[in-house]
């Protein structure tokens, strides 16, 4: 990882007898897209709200380019932030939205021209300078208020929620373009959603946020592909969970024994799994196989329930023995079975990924990601 620019080491914030951020630590690269990932009431705002300054840590340290800037206000920050609401003035036209800051900073008046046009051209509104605030849809709103931000040339830029107000097509428009200017830009951008889906298309790294602690701090294909934990398999997309007994090894083949019957699955030696242990079994849908016959190794019985049809896809929707519900998906009707069937299930061994639970997974599973104890466990 290059040279952090902001540094956040063993942060805790409190409201009154409620603990929001747990002994977070974690390293953001200068020029990184980081995404802030999880449910309503993680701590992910409360996190972004404390690197601006709107809020202040109950304990730790955060650094901005290797400053401490706990004792700084939100101005003296080399910062700015980008609201879900935009925060815009409705009196101001576009020009005189983006160009306030430069004002209140007293910049000379051929400095702000120049600066507004090349935020207004990077940002695609070019020519929208006399354009009224209250005359522009959400997605030009938008633009407005991420030009106001960069025209600051700030090292880092926050965003909270900034799409949530926008609809489906429009959002996904503004996440490529989004991403697009990130890279264009060179600065760090720190992002928080509850999207899963946004959260991949546009993250260098995702921080999945769990009850105030990181569970996983990764690379979207790591986190989508191989989670290490039960909660981070189910927060991101869809996946089958199954729990399991290791019956015996064989090299890095384990077998195991779930309720509904046996499996194979392959076990990295990094995780220290061993006969007897209990772990859960994460397979995501497109991973999911069926024949109306046990394959060598498997015999999980389920039987088909229902066919749902979700446009790019087909979900089958299957029950085992105990109830459990398995998610099946498919781009053909052709390779799915008919509800009522009886098929057994089985996997690729590679594709199956094992959970095995570690007891703070705030710090075990991102140490040594975020520059932490390189000695910890994984």
């Amino acid at each position: 990882m290059s040279k952090p620019i902001v540094s956040i080491m063993n942060v805790e914030k409190w409201y009154g007898e409620n603990h929001v951020v747990k002994n977070m630590n974690m390293n953001i690269a200068e020029g990184e897209f980081l995404t802030l990932l999880g449910p309503s009431g993680c701590g992910k705002t409360t996190t972004l709200r404390m690197i601006s300054g709107f809020e202040m840590p109950t304990s730790g340290a955060i650094k901005v380019q290797g400053e401490s800037v706990e004792k700084k206000e939100p101005y003296q920050r080399d910062v700015n932030t980008v609201f879900q609401n935009y925060a815009l003035f409705p009196n101001m036209n576009v020009y005189d939205n983006v160009a306030y800051g430069l004002k209140v900073k007293k910049v000379p008046k051929d400095e702000i021209h120049e600066r507004v046009t090349e935020a207004l051209k990077m940002v695609q509104l070019e020519g929208f300078e006399k354009r009224r605030i209250t005359q522009m849809s959400g997605g030009q709103k938008q633009r407005v208020a991420i030009a106001r931000a960069i025209i600051n040339r700030p090292k880092v830029l926050l965003l909270d929620e900034p799409l949530g107000a926008l609809d489906l097509k429009l959002r996904k428009q503004m996440q490529i373009e989004l991403k697009r200017l990130q890279k264009k830009l060179g600065i760090t951008f720190v992002y928080v959603t509850h999207d899963q889906e946004e959260a991949l298309t546009m993250s260098d790294r995702i921080a999945i946020i769990n009850q105030g602690r990181i569970e996983q701090l990764d690379t979207p294909v790591e986190i989508y592909e191989r989670p290490k934990t039960k909660f981070v398999a189910n927060f991101i997309g869809e996946t089958n969970l199954l729990d399991a007994v290791v019956l015996g090894m064989n090299g890095n083949t384990a077998e195991v024994a779930t309720e509904n019957g046996k499996a194979l699955i392959n076990v990295d030696p990094k995780k220290g799994v061993v006969v007897g242990d209990s772990i859960g079994i994460s397979i995501r849908p497109e991973n999911m196989m069926f024949d109306r016959k046990p394959v060598e190794g498997f015999n999980i019985k389920a039987v088909v329930k229902e066919q749902i049809f979700v446009g790019n896809l087909i979900k089958m929707i299957l029950n085992l023995n105990d109830g459990t519900e398995i998610k099946i998906n498919r781009f053909d009707e052709a390779d799915l079975a008919a509800p009522g069937e009886v098929v057994y299930l089985y996997w690729e061994q590679k594709k199956g990924v094992v959970i095995k639970e570690t007891k703070m997974v705030d710090t075990d599973s991102t140490r040594d990601i975020q520059g932490g104890d390189p000695d910890a466990e994984e």
